[in-house]
């Protein structure tokens, strides 16, 4: 098979969910056959805009617009969020055609009355970036420029994450199935399930409904050896991951689903009593964000009374 029969896939990470990656990878590559190239996109470097209201939500927000330079400018590629696992071939999901556009996104968002009822959600689920297909050879996206375009106030962060307005409309194709990107929803036709509740996500919360399927494949991974339950600990100890996790994998599959809900208390209760912040540096990156954002207002505020 040569280069440009593999399936490139570059994942949008942060350091808190690392781990997840090599997770999400084994369920690719565990559903196909084909030659898979998985790229974790972890601390590039981004530059800030110098509006804070545009800075990345994440630490990965703007990773995407780097695949197309990534790659040389040349074939196509998926992008995809770390906190993710797939359960079908990703062939599926790679022969989508572009039929002339050069980004192809989410079609729809199901299920969402369901998902936005859970603790954690947010109140509406919006169209999805976070599985793309790119057509590299014909995005001429560098980050530089992009940032420099919210710089200029030709757009902002939202026109850019959402509106994709650095492209034409005609360039944009709505293919991917939300099968492909199922939002915190599982069933017999998922491909991909996402886990995009921070708040909720199954290495970081207790009682995630479908958190088990996140565990399972862990425990697969460590039975075959090709994850080592020290990595695991060792996210754990590091505070990324909750301590209650390597109980989760190995034990909750085994007690009877009506004792399921105690058994979270408890293991909720000992995460606490631990200590346990779950994405204490995501947080403390968010709150920063609001303090510059804040700082930023309030210099533009008393210009503005300065002139009057």
């Amino acid at each position: 098979m040569s280069q440009s029969d593999t399936i490139r896939i570059y994942v949008g990470v942060d350091r808190s969910q690392q781990l997840a990656v090599p997770v999400l990878e084994y369920s690719i590559k565990r559903h196909t056959t084909a030659l898979v190239e998985i790229i974790p996109m972890l601390d590039l470097p981004v530059p800030k805009p110098k509006d804070p209201r545009n800075g990345q939500r994440t630490g990965f927000s703007f990773s995407r617009f780097c695949i197309p330079k990534l790659a040389g400018y040349d074939g196509k590629a998926i992008y995809m969020d770390a906190d993710m696992l797939v359960f079908r071939d990703i062939r599926e999901l790679w022969d989508i055609p572009f039929d002339d556009a050069k980004v192809v996104v989410q079609q729809e968002v199901k299920f969402e009355k369901q998902t936005t009822a859970k603790a954690g959600a947010p109140q509406k689920r919006k169209k999805q970036c976070a599985v793309m297909l790119l057509d590299c050879k014909q995005l001429n996206w560098d980050i530089e420029s992009i940032v420099a375009g919210m710089d200029e106030g030709r757009y902002d962060y939202e026109q850019l994450m959402y509106d994709l307005c650095i492209l034409r409309e005609d360039y944009v194709k709505y293919g991917v199935p939300f099968e492909w990107n199922s939002l915190e929803h599982w069933d017999s036709e998922t491909r991909l399930i996402h886990y995009t509740d921070v708040y909720t996500q199954p290495w970081t919360a207790v009682g995630n409904k479908f958190g088990y399927l996140w565990f399972d494949e862990v425990r697969r991974m460590i039975g075959e050896g090709v994850l080592d339950v020290a990595a695991v600990q060792r996210e754990i100890d590091l505070g990324y991951f909750r301590p209650s996790l390597l109980k989760d994998i190995f034990w909750r599959h085994r007690i009877p689903q009506w004792l399921h809900g105690a058994w979270d208390r408890r293991n909720a209760a000992a995460d606490k009593l631990a200590g346990y912040v779950p994405h204490k540096e995501v947080y403390e990156a968010k709150r920063l964000r609001q303090k510059a954002i804040r700082e930023y207002e309030a210099t533009l505020t008393r210009s503005q009374e300065a002139l009057q």
